[in-house]
């Protein structure tokens, strides 16, 4: 028997062999397994090891498959085979797919539907892209209160299929009102003869059609429930939301977080599956804009170029000073966006955290200054460089300059994201670049006006 790795080697050298052998005598391996081997390799390699499959294998293998992978299936097999995989599709599957394409091809694709499943598409497609609407999963499992448990495990089994939102059977009254949820194991360790309603608790955790993604995923992890029901305004169950799909929107969540506060907009795709102009057009917006908020800096220097012309020795420590502001700034932002995405911050709170930051701004300042203070000392007693005559005010300069550099850089990191959020925008947009630019600019100022204060009557 071949493994996974001797397998997808084979499928680069165009041999299929290995791939239809495990999938017809290993019964234990995993659809997702096959799925990572055909998105190893190139398109028209995987594309021709998705239609050698047996059918059976290719409707549990294709919802694994990357969406782009997907996407370019869909559009060249034929009709007829698109129709079948796309109908067979769980629900949230189908609309991840439908969510996923754009434009005159989503209406193309859309064709492909049978009548009903293509209704509940075009339904779910009207709520907003960032809604749970888009994520539910619409075959459920329900029963009514007056059944006894013997005679609900009889009309679930005749009227469910097996599948993964079978594990929790949801209790609803003759309108399709949510009434309560009832774990599948309260059904099988209890007497049949004990009614449903006896099993209830009054306790049922729902999540809303208009809900966020961002809201199911804090309430999946704050009542650890590996599924959720979706109501709408009237309480009537819509569908289910379970954990892998939420766990999916975590994952895309903290991905584009990430590369926004790198400073890249957020990739539609895989880095991987990035065009290459794609990928520079995502940084060089972000780029351009950093480089004009730097040519501030240049310009900022430009002011003090007087200062700077007395005193060169103060030009040697514009990127120690420079780089404290916008490290400590870069620290203060990463630290409030993810407090804000955790839920553990609000709006509400930004006096606290702007209290907190300067007080931390003025310790941190309080530290490297000394830091800065003793490194110049030292250098100036051991001979290692001489600062000339007026060094210990130098190094008093350096002192105040990294306590109110530092201080001002906490402050802007982790008030910039809120005001960001106030205006309805992405914290995460605040990247660590843009708070280090901004911080460069005024750091400057700060540095030469401090040193204008105290080196007066001396170096300047």
């Amino acid at each position: 028997m071949f493994s996974l790795l001797e397998i997808t080697r084979k499928l680069l050298k165009g041999d299929f062999t290995g791939l239809l052998g495990i999938v017809k005598t290993n019964k234990e391996i995993h659809p997702a397994e096959v799925a990572k081997m055909l998105s190893g390799v190139p398109y028209k390699t995987s594309l021709k090891g998705f239609r050698m499959l047996p059918t059976e294998s290719q409707l549990k293998v294709f919802p694994y498959l990357d969406i782009l992978l997907q996407i370019k299936i869909i559009r060249v097999i034929t009709k007829d085979r698109a129709s079948f995989i796309l109908n067979k599709l769980s629900s949230d599957d189908r609309m991840t797919f439908y969510t996923a394409v754009k434009g005159l091809e989503r209406s193309h694709f859309l064709d492909l539907l049978e009548p009903k499943n293509r209704d509940a598409v075009l339904d779910l497609l009207g709520y907003p892209e960032n809604t749970v609407a888009r994520l539910i999963n619409t075959e459920f499992a329900t029963i009514t209160t007056e059944k006894t448990i013997a005679q609900a495990i009889e009309h679930l089994r005749r009227n469910h299929k097996d599948n993964e939102t079978a594990n929790v059977i949801y209790v609803v009254d003759q309108e399709g009102k949510l009434i309560d949820d009832v774990p599948i194991r309260k059904l099988v360790l209890n007497e049949p003869d004990k009614k449903v309603a006896d099993l209830l608790d009054g306790f049922c955790v729902t999540l809303h059609m208009r809900d966020t993604k961002e809201d199911a995923v804090v309430k999946f992890k704050e009542y650890d429930r590996v599924v959720l029901p979706v109501t709408n305004e009237e309480n009537i169950l819509m569908g289910v939301l379970t954990v892998d799909d939420v766990l999916d929107v975590a994952e895309q969540k903290d991905t584009r977080d990430i590369q926004k506060f790198g400073g890249v907009e957020g990739l539609d795709y895989p880095y991987v599956k990035t065009s290459f102009f794609s990928l520079v057009k995502k940084r060089a917006t972000w780029l351009i804009i950093l480089f004009v908020g730097e040519m501030l800096t240049a310009t900022a220097m430009g002011y003090f170029d007087a200062e700077i012309a007395k005193a060169v020795v103060l030009a040697l420590f514009v990127p120690l000073i420079i780089s404290s502001g916008g490290n400590s700034g870069s620290q203060a932002a990463t630290l409030i966006i993810r407090a804000m995405s955790l839920k553990e911050l609000t709006l509400k709170d930004w006096w606290f955290v702007m209290r907190r930051e300067i007080l931390s701004g003025l310790t941190l300042g309080f530290i490297l200054g000394v830091i800065g203070f003793v490194r110049i000392t030292l250098w100036q007693e051991l001979h290692f460089f001489d600062y000339g005559q007026h060094w210990f005010l130098l190094a008093v300069t350096i002192f105040f300059s990294l306590i109110g550099i530092v201080m001002w850089g906490t402050l802007s990191g982790s008030m910039i994201p809120i005001l960001l959020k106030r205006v309805n925008l992405d914290p995460a947009a605040s990247s660590a670049p843009l708070v280090a630019t901004l911080v460069d600019v005024t750091g400057l100022v700060i540095y030469f006006t401090i040193a204008a204060f105290i080196l007066k009557g001396t170096l300047l």
